[in-house]
C-alpha cells in the first residue's frame, strides 16, 4: 500500500483538514458500491433435449419405482443431545442408537407413539410433530456392546460369565444413565419430494430424501449391519471372502432413493467394503504380518494394527476396544492385585503384586497355551491399563479395515467381488425381497411402496467411430476392440539413440531387443539397435532403490556420449516396484529422458506390440486416430480451434490425512487433433478436491498457474491461434460439489485466460464424469452386458438437469459400469446428439490400447499423469502409521511440498502413457 493512502480505518485522519459544513437541505445519495452487478452464481444447466442417433436397445435397471402415499404431510425435524449423568456428552459411538431406541420403548406414550427416523448422531426425524418443542429424557442402558456380535461366542463356550469374572472384567459404560435432550429444528414438507420430481430442486426436497435414506440405514442398524454410508453389511459368513492380510472382502448393499424423471426410485446394488477377520486376535496378526509362527511377530506392526478395534474376551464374553499393548510379556508384566481377603492394620484390602500370567493361571484357573512369551492386550485408559493374554482376545465382526490395500489384495479383491449381468439381477431381487421395507413403520407412516420390478428403460447404441491406421488404411472397431495385426501405426516415429538398462531382471536381453526390432518394424517403427545394454552390479542390488537408480545413471552418463532419445528399463518385480518411482523422477524430471519400464516376465509378440503403442505415443507418434480427426470434420470442434482439457485430483488413501493431494490437467494439442495431450501435474493440500492451482498469481504481472502452461501450449502447437471454445472433462466430484467446479474453478480458468489477453472471451463446456454411481444396466433376457456404444439419456436420468449414461467400453467380465455425465454448462450450444457422439468419440483416442476405454481419455490420461508423478514423492507410508480408525487432520493443515517440474523436452509429451 502507498503510504499517503488510508489504511482504510480511518488512520491518518488527523494530518488531513475538517471537512467542510453539509447545507441543511441536502439529500444524501446512496453511494453505489463498487461491485454494482453482483456475480450471479452459475447453476447446473437444465436438459435441452434427448437424444436420437444411434439404434434402439430396451434394457433393464436396477432402480424400483417408489409411490409416495403422503403428500400433504410433514417430516419434523428434531436436534438429539446425548450426555451422562453428570454432563460429559456422549462421544461413543454406537451408543446413540441404544439410547434413542430406549427412549423410544420407554416414554412411547409420551410421545404419542411416534416412530423415529434417528441418523446415530444429531438428527431424529418424525412423521408429524412430538407434543412439544422440546423433551428431556432420562434412560439407563445396562450393558453397552456391539450388536453385531452374533457367530462370535466364546471361543471355550463359557458363554454366561460368573460374578468373579464380570467385576474383574467392568465394562467401560456398564449400567450407565443417560440424559437425552430432544428438541425442534425444522419442519420440511414432503410436498418437496413431488417439487424435486417437477424438477424443482430446493433444501426441503433434499433434506425429505435424506429423511427417507436415514430410514434406510436405521432399518440396517436394526438388523445389526454395519453401515458405510448408504451401503449395509450383514454379518453373514457366506459374504466374507478372503483377500489375504487379514483382511476380508464384505458383500453388502447399497440403497439410496433418487429422484428421476420416472419419478421417485430406490436405486439397489452390490456393494462391497473390507473388515477385519473376526476371530482369534493370533490368528488376524500371523495374516496380517504374512508370519509362519506367533515367535516371527512384528510386536510394533502388531500395535498399530490392532489399535482401536473391538474385541470379546473369553470367557466372560465382555466386549472392550483395544487401546495399546503391555511393555512385557505377560509371564513377565507385573501389575497389583488387592487382596480382599488380606487387610492391613487400616482395614485397607493388602495389594499384591504379581504378573499377568500368574493371575489368569493360577488365580482365575485359565488355561493358557501359548500366551506366555506374548504382549497382552490392554484395553484399559493410559493411567489405568487392563491387561488381557492375547489367546483370551477374539475379534469382533463387521470391524471395517479402512488402510490402503496392497496390489494384491486390491487384485483378490476385484476377481472375487464380480458377478456377472444376470448373476447380479438375481443378488439384487433377493436383496430387495429379503430387506422387507413393506414391513418398515416409518415407510409406511409416510405411504411409501416400492416396486420389485426392475425400471424398464430404452438405450441408444451408437455406432463406433472410424479410425486410421498407418498407410492411409480406414479401420472400423467391432464390438468396441480393434488390434494391429498386420497394421501399421498412423504416425509411428524412429527410435535411434537408445539403450537398455536392467535392474536384475532375470531376461535374455539380445533376444528380447531382437524381437522389439522386428515387432516395431512390423508397425512402421524403425529401432536402430541399441547403444548399450548397461547391467545392474551385483553389489548395488541391495542397496536403497534411490541409490541403485543413482549408481545406474553414473554408468549411463560414463558411458554414453550424450543424453539418449530413449531408455529401456527392465525391473525385476511385475507390480510395485520401488525402483519406479526414483527411476522416472531421475530421467523426467532431472535428465529429460522419455522411457519406458517392463518387467519381462511373459513376453511375446502381443505383449511387445502393447508396449510399442505406449512408447510410440510417449515418443510423439500416433498409434491410431479418428478419421473425422483427420479430414477434420469433428462437429463443432473442427470449426473453431478448441482445447479439451481432463482434469482430476487423486488423494491419499482414506488412513493417510498428511499425504498431498495431486492435480492433474490434461490438455489436448496440435488443434484440430483431439488425440494428443500433455499434462500439468501439482500437489496440494491433502483431501482438497477444488483444484487451487489453476491461477496462481505470483505478482500483478506474472501467472505460474497450471492454466497458463497449458494455454500457452495449444497456442504454440496450434499455429499460434488461441482456443475459442474450452471443452472441461472434470473427474471426482459428488453433486454437491457441482457448483463450486462451476463457481470456483471455472473462475480461476476464465481469470486465467484474462490474464494472458483482456479482450478474449472463450466460450466453456463444463462436463463431469462419475464413475463412482450404483446405476447398472442390464439386457433383457440376455446374459450378456449392454453393448458397447450404449447412450441412456432418459426415464432414470436428473427430472431437470442435463445428465446421460454412456457404456461406451464392451464389458468383458462382471457387470458393466457406466459412466455418468453431467453436462454442467454449454455455452457452445452443441446438439445432444453431437455432444454424446463427441463423448463417445473420445473413449475411442486412449493411445494405450486398441480398445474403446470406459471414460473419455483425457480423464484416463489425468489419473495415469496423476498417479505417475505420485511415485516421485516417496512419501512416508502413512498406511502403515496412521491408525485404523479416524486420525484424520483437518484438510489443509500442512505446507505442502512441490513436485519437481518437468524438463522442458519431456513436459509436452504423453509421458504418463
Amino acid at each position: 500500500m502507498d503510504s499517503f493512502e488510508l489504511d482504510g480505518n480511518g488512520a491518518g485522519q488527523d494530518s488531513l483538514p475538517p471537512p467542510p459544513p453539509v447545507p441543511p437541505d441536502v439529500v444524501p445519495i446512496k453511494a453505489e458500491s463498487e461491485p454494482a452487478k453482483k456475480k450471479v452464481a452459475r447453476v447446473p444447466m437444465a436438459r435441452r433435449g434427448i437424444g436420437s442417433k444411434g439404434q434402439k436397445i430396451s434394457l433393464l435397471t436396477n432402480h424400483f419405482k417408489v409411490n409416495v402415499g403422503s403428500v400433504d404431510g410433514h417430516f419434523y425435524h428434531y436436534s438429539v443431545s446425548l450426555s451422562y449423568e453428570d454432563g460429559r456428552p456422549v462421544d461413543g459411538k454406537g451408543v446413540g442408537r441404544k439410547v434413542i431406541d430406549r427412549v423410544h420403548d420407554t416414554y412411547s406414550s409420551d410421545l404419542d407413539g411416534k416412530d423415529f427416523a434417528y441418523d446415530g448422531e444429531k438428527s431424529l426425524f418424525t412423521v408429524g410433530a412430538l407434543p412439544s418443542n422440546k423433551h428431556e429424557f432420562t434412560v439407563v442402558l445396562d450393558d453397552v456392546t456391539s450388536n453385531r456380535n452374533n457367530g462370535n461366542a466364546s471361543p471355550d463356550g463359557h458363554g454366561s460369565p460368573n460374578e468373579h469374572d464380570r467385576k474383574r472384567l467392568r465394562r467401560l459404560y456398564q449400567s450407565k444413565t443417560f440424559r437425552v435432550e430432544i428438541s425442534f429444528a425444522a419442519k420440511i414438507p414432503m410436498q418437496a419430494i413431488q417439487n424435486a420430481l417437477r424438477g424443482q430442486e430446493t433444501e426441503n426436497s433434499q433434506e425429505a430424501l435424506r429423511v427417507l435414506d436415514i430410514i434406510l440405514r436405521q432399518h440396517a442398524a436394526k438388523q445389526g449391519c454395519l453401515l458405510v454410508r448408504q451401503s449395509f453389511f450383514q454379518n453373514n459368513p457366506d459374504n466374507f471372502t478372503d483377500i489375504g492380510g487379514g483382511v476380508l472382502g464384505c458383500r453388502g448393499f447399497h440403497s439410496s432413493f433418487r429422484t428421476t424423471q420416472g419419478g421417485l426410485s430406490l436405486n439397489i446394488d452390490v456393494s462391497t467394503t473390507m473388515i477385519i477377520r473376526p476371530g482369534p486376535v493370533v490368528d488376524f496378526l500371523l495374516a496380517n504380518q504374512n508370519a509362519r509362527d506367533p515367535d516371527s511377530l512384528d510386536w510394533t506392526k502388531a500395535k498399530r494394527a490392532l489399535k482401536n478395534l473391538r474385541i470379546k474376551v473369553s470367557p466372560s464374553n465382555q466386549e472392550y476396544k483395544i487401546t495399546g499393548l503391555s511393555d512385557q510379556f505377560c509371564e513377565d508384566q507385573l501389575f497389583c492385585l488387592k487382596q480382599k481377603s488380606m487387610k492391613n492394620e487400616n482395614g485397607e484390602a493388602e495389594t499384591l503384586e504379581i504378573t499377568v500370567y500368574d493371575y489368569f493361571v493360577n488365580h482365575r484357573n485359565i488355561q493358557l497355551r501359548y500366551s506366555a512369551r506374548m504382549p497382552c492386550i490392554n484395553v484399559g485408559k493410559p493411567k489405568r491399563p487392563t491387561y488381557i493374554p492375547v489367546e483370551l482376545c477374539s475379534l469382533v465382526s463387521l470391524q471395517r479395515y479402512t488402510k490402503a490395500l496392497s496390489t494384491f489384495q486390491r487384485a483378490s479383491l476385484v476377481e472375487k467381488s464380480r458377478q456377472k449381468p444376470q448373476e447380479r439381477m438375481s443378488v439384487l431381487s433377493n436383496a430387495l425381497q429379503s430387506s422387507n421395507y413393506g414391513a418398515e413403520p416409518m415407510l409406511r407412516s409416510c405411504g411409501v411402496s416400492i416396486s420389485s420390478n426392475f425400471t424398464q428403460v430404452e438405450g441408444r447404441v451408437l455406432s463406433a467411430p472410424r479410425l486410421k491406421v498407418g498407410n492411409g488404411e480406414d479401420f472400423f472397431p467391432r464390438n468396441g476392440r480393434w488390434n494391429f495385426n498386420n497394421k501399421k501405426f498412423v504416425e509411428p516415429t524412429r527410435i535411434e539413440r537408445w539403450a537398455v538398462v536392467n535392474f536384475s531382471a532375470r531376461c535374455d536381453i539380445n533376444s528380447l531387443v531382437r524381437d522389439l526390432i522386428r515387432c516395431g518394424e512390423m508397425k512402421g517403427i524403425r529401432i536402430d539397435p541399441p547403444f548399450d545394454v548397461f547391467q545392474e552390479m551385483n553389489q548395488n542390488r541391495r542397496a536403497p532403490p534411490v541409490v541403485r537408480v543413482e549408481k545406474m545413471f553414473e554408468e549411463i552418463q560414463s558411458k554414453l556420449p550424450g543424453a539418449p532419445q530413449f531408455l529401456l528399463c527392465l525391473l525385476p518385480d511385475r507390480k510395485n516396484s520401488d525402483l519406479y518411482g526414483p527411476w522416472k523422477r531421475k530421467n523426467l524430471a532431472e535428465f529429460g529422458i522419455i522411457n519406458q519400464c517392463m518387467a519381462p516376465t511373459r513376453v511375446n509378440d502381443q505383449y511387445l506390440t502393447n508396449l510399442l503403442l505406449k512408447i510410440n505415443a510417449k515418443l510423439g507418434g500416433l498409434n491410431s486416430m479418428l478419421a473425422i480427426e483427420q479430414t477434420p470434420s469433428i462437429p463443432v470442434v473442427s470449426k473453431v480451434p478448441t482445447i479439451i482439457l481432463g482434469m482430476d485430483v487423486s488423494h491419499g488413501s482414506p488412513g493417510q490425512s498428511d499425504v498431498p493431494s495431486i492435480a492433474a490437467v490434461v490438455s489436448s494439442r496440435q488443434w484440430p487433433l483431439i488425440s494428443r495431450y500433455r499434462a500439468s501435474v501439482r500437489t496440494q493440500s491433502p483431501k482438497v478436491e477444488m483444484i487451487d492451482s489453476l491461477l496462481k498469481r505470483v505478482s500483478d504481472k506474472e501467472d505460474d498457474g497450471i492454466m497458463r502452461e497449458v494455454l500457452l501450449d495449444f497456442y504454440t502447437s496450434s499455429g499460434k491461434r488461441k482456443p475459442d471454445q474450452i471443452i472441461i472433462f472434470r473427474d471426482g466430484v459428488s453433486e454437491s460439489q457441482f457448483n463450486q467446479v462451476l463457481n470456483i474453478e471455472l473462475d480461476q480458468i476464465i481469470e486465467a485466460c484474462k490474464f494472458l489477453d483482456e479482450a478474449w472471451n472463450p466460450k466453456f463446456v463444463v462436463i463431469v464424469a462419475q464413475k463412482n454411481h450404483h446405476t447398472k444396466f442390464f439386457q433383457q433376457g440376455s446374459p450378456d452386458n449392454v453393448p458397447p456404444g450404449t447412450v441412456i439419456d432418459n426415464k432414470i436420468c436428473h427430472p431437470k438437469n442435463n445428465d446421460f449414461y454412456l457404456c461406451a467400453h464392451a464389458g468383458m467380465i462382471g457387470t458393466t459400469r457406466p459412466t455418468h455425465y453431467h453436462v454442467l454448462l454449454d455455452q457452445i450450444g452443441f446438439s445432444t446428439d453431437d455432444l454424446q457422439e463427441l463423448v463417445h468419440s473420445l473413449s475411442y483416442v486412449y493411445q494405450k490400447s486398441t480398445t474403446a476405454i470406459s471414460v473419455v481419455a483425457p480423464i484416463c490420461y489425468a489419473h495415469l499423469a496423476a498417479s505417475q508423478l505420485g511415485t516421485f514423492m516417496k512419501f512416508e507410508d502413512a498406511s502403515e502409521t496412521s491408525s485404523s480408525h479416524g486420525g484424520v487432520t483437518a484438510p489443509g493443515a500442512v505446507p505442502v511440498p512441490q513436485l519437481p517440474r518437468l524438463k522442458e523436452n519431456v513436459c509436452n509429451s504423453m509421458f504418463f502413457c
